[in-house]
């Protein structure tokens, strides 16, 4: 690191400020992608679980209205109940519900991480902890399209010591 005649600092090549700040955009970076990809995810399984549970549905009454009609009426009834049940099959198999929920975790999780990381560039100096932080919030980010909730927040305070 240099102070020029100016007064402003500059960092070189090699100085660990500059690392850590080029790690923390790229961390913020990566977060805007997952956070975007995330959304679109979420949307795209939303639109799949309306498409196929609404003709379910949908199909499930006609076949019970029809069935219940008349007589001659049983066989075409018996091939809508079908139809509507291979879409709730599809549904059930596909579990876009669980998917769209899960993006949308993400999509929240990931937001924190690129929110975070901007807090962090706007502070004048980075230490190798607000780094830690945020790659524990990545790590976060990754298990929430597994995990039914978000992870805990991590106690404030430095990190208990382990035994050497």
């Amino acid at each position: 690191m240099t102070l020029s005649a100016d007064g402003t600092v500059t960092l070189t090549p090699g100085d660990p400020g500059r690392r850590l700040r080029a790690e923390v955009e790229r961390l913020r970076e990566e977060a805007a992608r997952q956070r975007a990809l995330a959304h679109k995810r979420a949307d795209f399984w939303t639109r799949l679980d309306i498409a196929l549970g609404f003709p379910a549905a949908l199909l499930a009454g006609t076949a019970g209205a029809a069935g219940l009609a008349t007589a001659d009426a049983r066989i075409p009834a018996a091939l809508i109940a079908l139809a509507s049940a291979g879409f709730a099959a599809g549904a059930g198999f596909l579990r876009s519900d669980t998917r769209r929920r899960a993006n949308k975790r993400a999509r929240h999780a990931w937001a924190d991480v690129e929110g975070r990381a901007t807090v962090k560039l706007a502070q004048e100096r980075l230490t190798p902890e607000d780094l830690g932080e945020l790659l524990e919030r990545r790590q976060a980010a990754l298990a929430a399209y597994d995990g039914e909730a978000p992870l805990p927040e991590p106690p404030p305070g430095p990190p208990p010591l382990t035994p050497g």
